[in-house]
């Protein structure tokens, strides 16, 4: 009895030591960053722009200056009576970041003497690459990851530069596409205005804008490594810029400039204009925040509002959750009775108009049948008559052949009596 307990305790004892697990190597989940960074640059980015501005207010001449390019786009006309979008897509490369750019221009924006419905064209196609996006979200074999994003991620609306404030079709146009796309206001062709013009211009501006409440794009201030940067930037909206694609030779060094008979005016000097701004806070600090902001916000507010309005809900009449299979079903219910309602409906309406066309056949049978009967009564009455004008002159005939008879005896009866 003694051996056997102290065979049960020796596994006791030799339970209660630990033991001391040695890592191999690193473990390695804090490289899920640049596993993530690798994927994205792998499967490359997609970026829209697009661009609301008066014909030939320099929108073209601007793309190609921020991208550093030659899009090769064409002049547009004056005299469109509606207002088009034009969208064009081009494979850029820096270093070994691959981005699929979509440019997409207004022509006629503003040419047309009514400008009331000018924003129409701009909210519809926003809506199209939005419904589009949906679209492919509720397919049962979707392929979001390989298909191409046509939904807008950026709006540069273009202010001409009168230096006296908005036109009442910016601010319409800017508050139907405040809750769609996020709007960076630009004063294009900004060399046509002085310094102290400018300033007052940007901030009639931005009081237009707050006083209308128009919502335009704000630059990001919770990332703590862009927050001051974006958060002075912000306070220099909307930015004044000058787009061009020449060189000119300043202190033997080739720099994009516009070229006047009194000077030239530096593209990438900041105390010329506000391009190289525009160019840091759209392309190189926030253009991730533009995709992200596009897809969780606008996208959002457009995906509820089409759910919606398609039937889908997410809690019932008792605030209790319904499942998207539930609302399916009553949805598609409804729909079965909806159209079995709408066939019993022309069933019932067929029968009734076969019923009348019945009707009216049997009214025009019976109105053949007394034309027919009239008919045949009066040719009856017409024989009756044709047949006592027959007996009539039968017995004219008759009457004259007795008279010729009696005419010829008689004659016959006085040559004999001359004899």
């Amino acid at each position: 009895m003694v051996q056997i307990a102290n065979e049960k305790q020796k596994p006791v004892e030799a339970s209660s030591k630990i033991r001391q697990l040695q890592l191999g190597g690193h473990v390695g989940f804090d490289t899920l960053p640049d596993q993530l960074v690798n994927k994205s640059v792998q499967n490359g980015f997609a970026f829209n722009i697009l661009c609301i501005g008066e014909t030939a207010i320099g929108k073209s001449t601007l793309m190609d200056t921020l991208f550093n390019t030659n899009f090769g786009s064409t002049p547009s006309p004056h005299n469109l009576p509606n207002v088009k979008l034009m969208a064009h897509t081009y494979e850029l490369q820096e270093s070994n970041v691959r981005l699929k750019l979509t440019i997409c221009d207004t022509i006629g924006y503003g040419d047309q003497v009514n400008k009331a419905d000018s924003y129409k064209a701009l909210v519809d196609y926003v809506d199209s690459k939005f419904e589009a996006y949906l679209q492919e979200e509720l397919k049962i074999q979707r392929s979001i990851g390989t298909a191409h994003d046509g939904r807008v991620h950026a709006c540069l609306y273009f202010i001409c530069p009168t230096g006296h404030g908005l036109k009442a079709v910016d601010l319409v146009c800017m508050k139907q596409l405040e809750s769609r796309v996020n709007i960076i206001p630009v004063i294009a062709k900004a060399d046509t205005i002085s310094k102290a013009e400018l300033a007052g211009f940007k901030k009639r501006i931005m009081d237009e804008l707050h006083r209308n409440k128009v919502n335009i794009y704000q630059f990001p201030t919770d990332d703590e490594t862009v927050s001051e940067t974006n958060e002075s930037m912000n306070e220099q909206l909307p930015f004044a810029v000058v787009g061009s694609t020449d060189f000119v030779k300043v202190a033997g060094k080739q720099v994009r400039a516009r070229q006047y008979p009194w000077g030239s005016v530096h593209i990438e000097n900041e105390t010329h204009c506000d391009f190289v701004k525009l160019r840091e806070m759209l392309i190189r600090t926030n253009m991730e925040d533009l995709r992200e902001v596009t897809h969780q916000r606008h996208y959002e507010l457009f995906r509820q509002r089409r759910l919606q309005e398609m039937g889908f809900v997410d809690v019932d009449s008792n605030n209790q959750p319904v499942s998207f299979q539930k609302t399916f079903e009553s949805k598609r219910s409804d729909h079965l009775a909806s159209l079995q309602a709408k066939e019993e409906e022309v069933r019932q309406m067929f029968v009734q108009r076969v019923k009348q066309k019945e009707n009216e056949l049997k009214d025009s049978e019976k109105e053949l049948h007394s034309k027919f009967e009239r008919l045949k009564r009066e040719h009856l009455e017409e024989k009756a008559k044709l047949e006592e004008s027959r007996r009539l002159l039968e017995e004219e005939c008759q009457e004259l052949q007795r008279r010729r008879l009696q005419v010829a005896n008689g004659n016959q009866t006085l040559s004999r009596k001359k004899k």
